[in-house]
């Protein structure tokens, strides 16, 4: 990190920079490969010909090159970050970010998750890698499992047997996602000289049972576990967050930086759907991502962030959609969109869900019909328990 210069980028402000700052071929590949996470004016009148850069809600490092990256720094306080993660990952029961909150920048952030990470993985190297039986077919000199007797008799002269056997195997997925995860850690760049060798002694440690196979976040989804396995399960959580942040590198090379790079409207809405599961009252359900189909054949449709049922009346109570942005006045757009989601779920209210308290309190019936659309907020610059309960309050309210 100390190698590079460093440009720093706010949430949404933008910034201007010297043509001395950054060179043409550095703004040309920002604007190629990022321009989803930052806006980029070229150097004109309009920006006194300087460049000007905008982070548009992406939290993270960019490196571009061997000596220039980019920080994107998050409005969000730091501590706060740690406990959106908590929720979103299903890592608040496992109380092992308790004490990380002190992190005052995101690199510290990234190392000391990573190095729990590294951690556990030793932890439980010590005490075995789970393993699992699969089955073979091998040739082999004695008899193991089951003979292939057809194999046999047709070719009576081998003295190697066919079999078909089942073997006790550390190199099974789960690993294989750990000692990815890893391999993925130890190419980010962001790591310091304290953290590293934690993370490359886990590596070392897990590849001699795993083998390096290329897992995305997918695999750490939907899997099952048992009382053999149960500690793996706040690891994917952890693998998760990094390989769904981790973005491929730009240049070759064993030592080239991996990008770093939250999407925080994605974990603005994990964080509240999270967040009501588990703080509802009793009497109601929240649903994340719900699929709607417009038409009869499921050519078009579309999910809507957060649905509330009424499971005491089994109805639809409201649909959410969250809004991680700066405006302070709800969009036309974002109005007509909520309140199609709450026609497509036959309810009367919509709610736009924003991460400041710095909003205009929009509470308007849709045209002729009975379709309220309110903006409500859970405001990510308070603590995030306080803030919640205010949320809640007036997610709950009626008038």
């Amino acid at each position: 990190m100390n190698k590079m210069q460093w440009l720093n980028l706010m949430e949404y402000k933008p910034k201007r920079f010297g043509l001395q700052d950054i060179k043409p071929s550095v703004g040309e590949q920002i604007w190629r490969h990022y321009s989803k996470q930052v806006i980029l004016d070229f150097p004109s009148p309009k920006t006194d010909g300087q460049w000007q850069l905008t982070a548009q809600g992406w939290v993270g490092y960019i490196p571009i090159n061997a000596n220039l990256g980019f920080y994107l720094q998050p409005k969000v306080p730091l501590g706060n970050l740690f406990r959106m993660l908590e929720y979103a990952f299903r890592l608040k029961s496992f109380y092992f970010l308790d004490g990380l909150t002190n992190c005052e920048i995101l690199q510290e952030f990234y190392e000391q998750i990573a190095n729990v990470l590294a951690l556990r993985i030793l932890d439980r190297g010590r005490k075995g890698y789970y393993r699992e039986y699969k089955d073979r077919t091998d040739q082999l000199s004695f008899i193991s499992g089951r003979m292939d007797i057809k194999q046999l008799v047709g070719r009576s002269w081998d003295v190697n047997i066919r079999c078909h056997y089942q073997e006790h195997m550390s190199d099974i997925e789960d690993n294989q996602i750990l000692a990815w995860t890893l391999y993925k850690i130890s190419r980010s760049g962001l790591c310091s000289d304290r953290i590293l060798p934690n993370i490359r002694k886990a590596y070392r440690n897990i590849i001699g049972h795993a083998t390096l196979i290329p897992c995305t976040a997918s695999y750490c989804l939907g899997r099952l576990y048992n009382r053999l396995n149960m500690d793996y399960k706040p690891m994917h959580a952890l693998c998760r967050f990094f390989l769904e942040q981790t973005g491929p590198s730009l240049t070759p090379g064993d030592y080239s930086m991996l990008p770093f790079l939250i999407n925080m409207a994605r974990l603005y809405e994990l964080f509240i759907a999270e967040w009501l599961k588990d703080n509802l009252p009793p009497g109601f359900e929240i649903k994340a991502q719900e699929k709607v189909d417009i038409d009869e054949d499921g050519f078009v449709s579309f999910a809507i962030d957060l649905v509330l049922y009424d499971t005491v009346n089994n109805t639809v109570r409201c649909v959410l959609d969250t809004k991680y942005k700066t405006n302070q006045t709800p969009l036309p757009g974002d109005v007509s969109q909520v309140a199609t989601y709450a026609i497509a779920k036959n309810c009367k209210e919509a709610i736009l869900v924003y991460p400041t308290s710095i909003i205009y309190p929009y509470d308007q019936f849709i045209g002729d019909s009975d379709i309220r659309v309110r903006s409500i907020s859970f405001d990510l610059n308070n603590e995030i328990e306080a803030a919640g309960q205010v949320f809640l309050r007036q997610l709950l309210a009626n008038g």
